[in-house]
């Protein structure tokens, strides 16, 4: 008798692993979270200077010359354009008083903004209650959200005639003193910046897909049917993603 042969055991034929399908609106979100988020983390380096500032020895109620430790600090901000390894966002930045915290001057802005031409320049507007061209910043987004409890704050877009003439967005962050509400550190991002910086991300995004901050304003689109500065109310037909922990939302179509 003559024995069987063995049978060959079958050789496996290797399946191709589906291509990962990407998600371009968790990218853009990423994106534009890192964008802010950097506006932000200078935002709250400024403040805790701030703070070191705001207390004086002697236990003496802040002037308006304690704050100028801040400049070295919001002059490097602004010097981003200038060193390419940080991101040329910020346009203007700087610590806004709450009303009576100085001693010297019940209102003040310490306040600096870039300049093309060479160093940074300080703001100055008229800050006499008395006078009719009085600058009261109490009243803007970027103050009062701060004021009322507000970690994170995006104002705009808006055209900032007081300032620049750009079109523009302010973020902005508390500052407070021993629990006390001191005032705000506020930053200017032009509009045509940020987009810059997101706009790739967005354009990748195969569908429609606008950027919107707390109040339902639009930051930035890949479409023109939503361009900047216009109002989202909800619709359907749209998914709407968090960024993080930031006051915006990305919102895109079918």
């Amino acid at each position: 008798m003559t024995a069987n042969a063995p049978v060959a055991a079958p050789v496996p034929v290797p399946v191709p692993e589906a291509p990962a399908v990407r998600d371009h609106a968790a990218e853009a979100v990423a994106r534009v979270r890192e964008a802010a988020e950097g506006v932000f983390a200078a935002l709250r380096e400024v403040r805790a200077a701030t703070v070191a500032s705001l207390r004086p020895a002697g236990g003496r109620r802040p002037v308006v010359a304690d704050l100028a430790a801040l400049r070295p600090l919001l002059w490097s901000r602004l010097d981003a354009g200038r060193v390419p390894a940080l991101p040329a966002l910020i346009a203007g930045i700087g610590f806004i008083a709450a009303p009576g915290l100085l001693a010297d001057a019940p209102w003040y802005l310490e306040w600096w903004q870039e300049n093309p031409a060479g160093d940074p320049v300080q703001l100055l507007r008229d800050l006499d209650p008395s006078s009719s061209a009085f600058y009261d910043y109490t009243h803007w987004d970027w103050y009062t959200g701060p004021l009322s409890g507000a970690e994170l704050t995006v104002c705009g877009p808006y055209v900032d005639y007081l300032c620049t003439d750009e079109y523009s967005l302010t973020l902005s962050v508390p500052v407070t003193v021993e629990g006390a509400f001191a005032g705000v550190a506020a930053a200017d991002v032009f509009v045509r910046r940020f987009e810059g910086a997101v706009l790739p991300a967005l354009r990748g995004i195969p569908a429609p897909a606008f950027l919107v901050n707390a109040g339902g304003r639009v930051v930035a689109s890949n479409t023109a049917r939503w361009t900047a500065g216009s109002v989202y109310r909800g619709g359907e037909g749209y998914t709407v993603r968090p960024v993080g922990e930031l006051p915006l939302s990305l919102v895109t179509g079918a």
